[in-house]
């Protein structure tokens, strides 16, 4: 339900997946701390209700909680027809929500392969499809869809994770081409490792990751900060910190074939 509070210079609202934790939960508070109202979306009710009040509370903004599992078909469409009920118009669309499962692609199930491409792929493309149309008519409206660096280059013992990502990327890319001159920007967001809730489960799965050099663990209140500029800015694509940055553009002059060579003896080091 929607907080008390109203800040008067109130710009619009931010819709926020993924919202209950990690880069998801401080890019909540990026738009919170800039005055927009938020609508905050992930499957655990009781962690949205938490953090609605305390963004809420601290920032005197309005903050509604909508509890939804967007990898089920349907959801995203049930939830824009709910806030366009409710009258809640969504200037900001933020799509965060995502899964990772790290590991070899034969040693995973099929449900988990699966679980990845309906919650990063599908649940993420519903959304725009659910949301984007009507920034349009308005001709107004700000997407950050969060991808990865894995986005840039195969990561072997992420397959599928990555390959995900890549799609994140590249839907991003076409959109925000194709939507010029509408007064819509699309955003890709590409962190390298950060030190979230997704990492230590990473760790507790395969104690491989914890040998990941502290150097190369962002911290998420920083990727969200640059996410959260570079969404404003109607940039299309950043890649938060500066060591990923230099890495994303060694990629792209390194052949395809050593950069698979290269991430395949990185990728069986953590397997």
């Amino acid at each position: 339900m929607p907080e008390a509070r109203t800040n008067a210079a109130a710009k619009g609202t931010a819709l926020v997946t993924g919202a209950s934790s990690g880069i998801g939960e401080s890019l909540a508070g990026c738009f919170a701390a800039a005055g927009h109202d938020l609508v905050l979306v992930a499957r655990s009710a009781g962690k949205l209700k938490s953090l609605a009040a305390a963004l809420s509370a601290q920032h005197k903004v309005n903050v509604r909680v909508e509890p939804v599992d967007l990898s089920r078909p349907g959801a995203a469409d049930t939830l824009a027809a709910k806030l366009k009920r409710a009258r809640v118009p969504v200037d900001v669309l933020v799509n965060n929500a995502g899964v990772l499962a790290q590991g070899p692609f034969v040693g995973m199930s099929a449900a988990s392969h699966q679980q990845m491409i309906d919650l990063n792929v599908g649940g993420l493309t519903a959304m725009l499809s659910a949301f984007v149309p009507a920034m349009v008519e308005r001709g107004s409206g700000r997407v950050l869809n969060v991808a990865s660096i894995a986005s840039f280059q195969p990561v072997p013992s992420l397959s599928t994770y990555a390959a995900t990502k890549a799609f994140v990327l590249s839907l991003t890319e076409s959109l925000s081409e194709e939507l010029r001159g509408s007064g819509v920007s699309v955003t890709a967001l590409c962190p390298g490792i950060t030190a979230t809730r997704m990492l230590e489960t990473a760790i507790a799965a395969n104690a491989q990751v914890s040998r990941i050099p502290g150097v190369l663990i962002g911290d998420v209140d920083d990727v969200a900060r640059q996410g959260f500029e570079a969404c404003m800015q109607g940039d299309v694509i950043c890649v938060a910190g500066v060591l990923n940055q230099a890495a994303v553009l060694a990629s792209r002059s390194t052949p395809k074939w050593l950069l698979r060579r290269v991430s395949g003896l990185l990728g069986r080091q953590l397997q």
